[in-house]
């Protein structure tokens, strides 16, 4: 039996895709179609935000001409495959010609000409892109602004700023600059916030009501209320709000969530997560709990859900009164588990997070909001596991991604759900209404 095998992205799938999948299915007996993940194509330009990779994956499968369906995920791979599948002929279409000759020790090579006049290119300048402001302050913001050059079918044009020096970093780019939240909303579709989080409610509230879709820097509110009323404005004027965590779009961070349902650890019965800086803080600076509780939240609400039985939140603060806290400590207590978060703005520790099983136990080193390399470890160690998947851009583009892509469908493609990011909410309004033990400074 002769195997032929070729890869693509398939965004889009037009009558291009379909001819070059039937040639390619006539060179043989069984034909292998790896699908490029969104997180590994990135040389061919920008990442597509149309379809995800299930879609595109269904979108071949309905073919009926793949035997086999694989995804591509790494450098390299295409050699891997080769070997591991037995594959006889490699063929992909004429813009690659000679870029694949590397692949002719282990098979043969054929390029395929193209269907001339259709691109999945073409159809996606067809569409009219999203025009994103972005408001607030810090390096941040900066690199969202960076990261959406990735990201085709969005295009950062104005920036609400209001310091001289940040503004200096936007020196001759095409966009507009203005401390007018209104000239903003004037001439976008959409904003990314990470403004001071007392001012999140108030920037959010008058988007959505001038009808503008929202994703904002969590904590999405200072409370549960404002969380529900912002929530509900957006469902009547069916606009996205949506909450950013880059941490959520780590491909190493989805996968490790994927193994541990498949009960790769066994049953979950401790989450552990840390997240610490040493930072100078002045009058606008965050304080340590809205700056990483949402982050260190994240896997605990994620893997053990918001229905805990019990919380406790201990706080060293600069201040009482000013809710400013220099440390909090948060551990939750559920009827089969427990938890703990350690943040820290001006107090240091190992940023990992450790989820322990009956079975073994995940680690992820520090500094594993920026996941990109965990382990599954075990009481042999010779059944150690060690995951590695890149990560760009810490997460932005993706999370850019699943926000044009949920814009485009009209429905929430986030991947934190609504009521994690109101659970976050509910623990940052405890801690504003000082449901807290405070401790005391030497």
């Amino acid at each position: 039996m002769k195997k032929v095998i070729t890869y693509g992205t398939y965004d889009l799938f037009h009558y291009g895709h379909q001819r070059l999948l039937e040639r390619a299915k006539e060179l043989g007996d069984y034909l292998i179609v790896g699908v490029t993940a969104d997180d590994f194509d990135k040389k061919r330009g920008k990442i597509n935000v149309q379809q995800s990779l299930m879609e595109r994956i269904e979108s071949v499968r309905a073919t009926g001409l793949a035997d086999e369906i694989i995804v591509e995920e790494y450098e390299g791979q295409k050699i891997d495959d080769i070997k591991r599948f037995g594959v006889d002929i490699f063929t992909v279409g004429s813009d690659w010609v000679g870029h694949f000759d590397y692949l002719k020790e282990y098979c043969d090579v054929i390029y395929l000409e193209r269907t001339k006049g259709v691109s999945s290119s073409d159809l996606r300048s067809e569409k009219r892109g999203i025009n994103l402001g972005l408001v607030g302050e810090g390096n941040v913001l900066k690199k969202f602004y960076d990261e959406s050059k990735f990201v085709n079918g969005i295009e950062v044009n104005a920036i609400l700023v209001h310091n001289q020096i940040e503004k200096e970093s936007y020196k001759n780019q095409e966009l507009m600059l203005t401390d007018d939240f209104d000239k903003l909303l004037s001439i976008v579709d959409a904003v990314f916030i990470i403004s001071h989080p007392s001012k999140h409610y108030s920037h959010i509230k008058k988007a959505l009501t001038n009808g503008k879709h929202v994703l904002c820097e969590s904590p999405i509110a200072l409370n549960e209320c404002d969380f529900n009323e912002l929530k509900q404005l957006a469902d009547e004027k069916n606009l996205i709000l949506m909450d950013s965590i880059k941490t959520a779009y780590s491909t190493a961070y989805n996968r490790l969530l994927l193994l541990l349902k498949g009960g790769n650890i066994g049953d979950i019965y401790s989450v552990d997560a840390t997240c610490t800086s040493l930072r100078d803080y002045d009058d606008n600076s965050w304080n340590s709990i809205t700056s990483w509780a949402p982050t260190a939240l994240l896997p605990i609400f994620q893997i053990l859900g918001i229905n805990y039985n019990n919380k406790t939140i201990n706080s060293l603060t600069l201040d009482e009164k000013q809710n400013f806290d220099l440390f909090t400590k948060i551990d939750f207590q559920y009827e089969n588990a427990v938890a703990s978060v350690k943040v820290a703005n001006s107090v240091k520790s190992e940023g990992e997070l450790i989820i322990s099983g009956t079975e073994g136990y995940a680690y992820v080193p520090a500094p594993w909001w920026k996941t990109d390399y965990f382990e599954l470890r075990y009481e042999n160690q010779e059944e150690n596991k060690k995951y590695f998947y890149q990560l760009e851009g810490e997460g932005i583009r993706y999370e850019l991604v699943a926000f044009a892509k949920s814009i485009e469908l009209g429905r929430n493609n986030a991947y934190i759900e609504y009521d994690v990011s109101k659970a976050i909410c509910k623990i940052i309004e405890d801690f504003e209404n000082k449901d807290v033990n405070f401790l005391k400074k030497y």
